[in-house]
């Protein structure tokens, strides 16, 4: 089926599939009423206004406070200066600039080519995808936090490497979970840039440090290693490898600790391959997907960290299996084992996200760069042919090549633009009395049903 080739027809079509996008949004996905952010604004407010400390911070009529480190809660100051409402705008519209500088260092800017049409239809695809859905709705940082990792990966792969390295160490300050790409650049010997997100990391560390000695103090020698303050492993959620172990009933770390060695071998064995070729994609792709997997929690929101995966699926000519991963993981399926997750399909279907998350571990393309496409130079300084006096030199493009031409005009979405997306259906549930697996989420129970968290 073509798309209509007039503007009338095109508007039309928009339209009809934004009713029909906000109508899934509304029902399907079900409101997480800014929980995440109501923590993060009522500890911060608690620790600044009023003397509290800001781990003792509790959402009222809950038992779920802060979790994240202190320069996380000092980075978020400025809302002590607005209210709640203005805080929940703010929180929109930062997601929307990150997701915009997202797509465009994911797809290299291709969604311009294709208008307001494509960019329309891109956005209805994106607006349906579980984990973007739950981000912007719990009011989380997930797509700030990959802006700031995937601009390294701009600089890194446009031969900026001298300013590379400070965007992964506010992430890693900010989350312990971006703290896995200092690794990438430490196996892809990138010293100066994983010196400087190193540094970053600990300069921030020890400002909240300065900022809130008590605060530094308790999180990093008890909270960090209290895990059930963030959530119950076991709930349905919980999209890592921990999670299936949780639902199995194995409750040990011997397990987990061994899982977690494997894939991060699998990892770094990938991931070499990938950077020996220059594929810097792939590379930071991969990455992503095992943080979500060695995490010991990772909440459905937590999954944004898959779209460089999708993207590396589409540019290396894998639109097919991008767009149905990405439909799956738009439809909300785990929730079906939100009461019950044992037996086989208990097993296979709770945990299909992660299946999901190790398959792209496993196989996704690394080292498959288009034709036409040179490998990533180390620095241009190091490989930059020496000037010749006999006649002029152009310098080889080192971007990716054009999409296809037969590729669908999808905006922001499908295969030239670089990012998969695809139809999901919504599965009706149950509310429960979790804001992730509730309409209208009741105050005293949002992740976990007896254990608080914000993650």
């Amino acid at each position: 089926m073509s798309p209509p080739r007039t503007d009338r027809g095109r508007l039309l079509l928009v339209l009809v599939l934004a009713a029909a996008t906000a109508a899934f949004t509304a029902t399907v996905p079900l409101l997480r009423d800014w929980f995440d952010l109501r923590v993060y604004y009522g500890a911060v407010n608690t620790w600044i206004h009023h003397g509290g400390r800001l781990y003792d911070y509790r959402v009222p009529g809950t038992a779920y406070g802060f979790t994240y480190p202190p320069f996380a809660a000092v980075s978020m100051l400025p809302m002590t200066l607005v209210g709640l409402r203005t805080a929940i705008v703010g929180s929109v519209l930062l997601n929307l600039a990150a997701l915009a500088l997202i797509l465009h260092v994911l797809t290299e800017g291709a969604w311009r080519r294709y208008g307001w049409f494509g960019c329309a239809l891109g956005a209805c695809l994106l607006a349906l995808f579980e984990p973007l859905r739950d981000t912007f709705s719990f009011g989380q940082v997930n797509l700030l936090l990959l802006a700031l990792v995937l601009t390294d990966a701009w600089l890194l792969t446009t031969g900026r490497e001298r300013r590379a390295g400070a965007g992964i160490g506010l992430a890693a300050a900010i989350k312990l979970t971006p703290a896995l790409f200092i690794g990438l650049l430490l196996l892809a010997r990138r010293w100066r840039a994983a010196a400087v997100a190193g540094a970053v990391t600990a300069a921030a560390t020890a400002l909240a440090a300065l900022v809130a000695p008590g605060a530094s103090r308790f999180y990093w020698t008890e909270a960090l290693w209290d895990t059930s303050r963030v959530g119950r492993l076991g709930y349905v959620s919980n999209q890592s490898l921990q999670g299936i172990l949780a639902r199995l009933g194995d409750t040990h770390r011997t397990a987990w600790a061994a899982a977690v060695l494997v894939v991060l071998g699998v990892w770094a064995w990938r991931t070499r391959r990938a950077l020996a070729a220059g594929d810097w994609p792939a590379a930071f792709a991969l990455t992503g997907a095992t943080a979500c997997l060695v995490s010991p929690i990772t909440w459905v929101h937590h999954l944004v960290w898959l779209l460089p995966a999708f993207a590396v699926l589409v540019r290396t000519g894998h639109p097919r299996v991008a767009g149905a991963l990405y439909a799956v993981l738009c439809t909300s399926v785990v929730w079906l084992w939100f009461h019950d997750a044992s037996g086989v399909d208990g097993f296979l279907g709770s945990n299909t996200y992660t299946w999901i998350t190790l398959g792209l571990l496993l196989w996704l393309p690394a080292g498959q760069l288009r034709a036409g496409r040179l490998p990533l130079r180390r620095s241009s300084s190091a490989t930059a042919p020496a000037p010749s006096t006999a006649a002029p030199q152009t310098a080889p493009a080192t971007g990716h090549s054009r999409p296809r031409s037969g590729a669908a005009a999808t905006g922001a979405g499908c295969a030239a633009a670089r990012v998969a997306c695809g139809p999901g259906r919504g599965l009706n549930r149950s509310a429960s009395s979790e804001p992730t697996g509730s309409t209208r989420p009741a105050a005293s129970n949002p992740q976990s049903s007896s254990r608080r968290a914000s993650s």
